[in-house]
């Protein structure tokens, strides 16, 4: 999740910009976004600097269970990618505890969601949740893989938001939860051309 918002908070802020700026605030948000890894040793390590949630919302449970016929997760996948497998596996644990549907969407699908949204496409996996109903209402809530408590907070975030809760205060809880800090429109004006 950290870098989906990290990326979202600075495509929002950086809209004012002119066109090399926000090329320039764009890469930057990439960069802290994206982590390469070659193996699942490699992935693990970087997992385990990301902080877990520990404590949660009293509906949590309830809430995501109640949902969970009127939600659908989605997510973009390629064979042998290591990211991609460990969600799997985070995913199916979740489907089993709260009930949740859980579907793939192709590649072009996903790039075609971010584009909508203004975010930049990195690759495999992302996950979306949106209503059943609505295949067009989507909330992105993972680039990459990540610990299991945390994509069951983002999934109930979204949840939230999609029935109801302001996204504002959605994202704020996000962001809180996550540790991101939206950068200041100066940090941003000083970011480094490569």
């Amino acid at each position: 999740m950290k870098p989906l918002i990290l990326a979202a908070v600075a495509m929002s802020l950086v809209s004012g910009m002119s066109e090399g700026a926000r090329s320039a605030a764009v890469r930057e948000a990439e960069r802290a976004a994206v982590h390469p890894v070659g193996s699942a040793s490699q992935m693990h390590d970087w997992l385990a600097r990301v902080p877990l949630t520990w404590t949660f919302p009293p509906d949590f449970a309830e809430t995501l269970r109640g949902h969970a016929p009127l939600i659908t997760v989605e997510m973009s996948t390629a064979p042998g990618c290591l990211p991609c497998g460990d969600m799997w596996k985070s995913l199916h644990r979740l489907r089993t505890r709260y009930g949740l549907t859980i579907r793939t969407i192709d590649a072009r699908q996903a790039l075609e969601r971010s584009g909508r949204l203004g975010l930049p496409w990195i690759g495999h996996p992302v996950l979306w949740v949106r209503p059943t109903a609505d295949p067009n209402r989507t909330i992105p809530v993972a680039i990459g893989t990540d610990h299991e408590v945390n994509l069951a907070r983002n999934i109930y975030l979204a949840t939230k938001m999609l029935s109801g809760v302001r996204p504002g205060i959605g994202l704020r809880a996000m962001a809180k939860f996550t540790g991101i800090v939206a950068p200041t429109a100066i940090r941003l004006n000083s970011i480094r051309k490569d």
